[in-house]
């Protein structure tokens, strides 16, 4: 009885397992192909399965978008609130945030934002779920980390907001980049980036 019982929990695991590797499959071709470019059959590649063993757990490659935008937007939001918990001074806190942002799936996630931001083609249900948050928001999270780092000599003196913007718009333009790499690259940019609010 006690082995059918884990059997059974083994076969029930079976299909979330599948859709988090379809989904996994789809953010990084979505990434590399771009929303127009990227039909079910590639993804279903990508996974490593049949496309008609895709389609039993996504109607659509849309559905799977609009799903991994959902997941894209509530992983920054927690990343951002749980910022005040990285452990260190506030330089030591935004070195850790600063490379978190730049591993791969945090920057697939936000290239999948850019281009349903820019498409026309993209879902209605996934635009809606991005209209929802605005970079003022995002950067007026980090503000009180920031400011403190200001009074404690960490970072240069300015306007915290128009400080903020410009690290964001130097993040945003790396995680951009489709270009061959060095393995030491995106640390050295990790130092770069410190550099701006230093």
């Amino acid at each position: 009885m006690m082995l059918k019982r884990v059997q059974d929990s083994n076969t029930e695991a079976i299909p979330d397992d599948r859709r988090e590797q379809i989904k996994r499959a789809a953010l990084r071709v979505f990434a590399r192909q771009g929303i127009q470019g990227t039909k079910m059959s590639a993804i279903a590649a990508e996974a490593g399965i049949s496309q008609g063993l895709s389609y039993r757990y996504f109607s659509s490659k849309e559905q799977i978008l609009t799903m991994l935008v959902q997941e894209a937007l509530d992983e920054a939001q927690a990343a951002l609130r749980s910022f005040d918990r990285l452990p260190g001074s506030p330089e030591q806190q935004f070195r850790a945030f600063t490379q978190l942002m730049l591993e791969d799936r945090h920057k697939h996630y936000f290239m999948l934002l850019q281009q349903v931001s820019a498409s026309e083609d993209a879902p209605v249900q996934a635009k809606q779920l991005i209209a929802r948050y605005s970079p003022e928001d995002t950067i007026s999270l980090l503000v009180p980390a920031f400011i403190k780092g200001q009074q404690l000599g960490q970072f240069c003196e300015g306007d915290p907001y128009k400080l903020l913007f410009l690290y964001f718009s130097v993040i945003t333009g790396l995680m951009l980049q489709d270009l061959p790499i060095a393995e030491d690259y995106w640390p050295q940019q990790v130092d770069l980036l410190m550099k701006i609010l230093i």
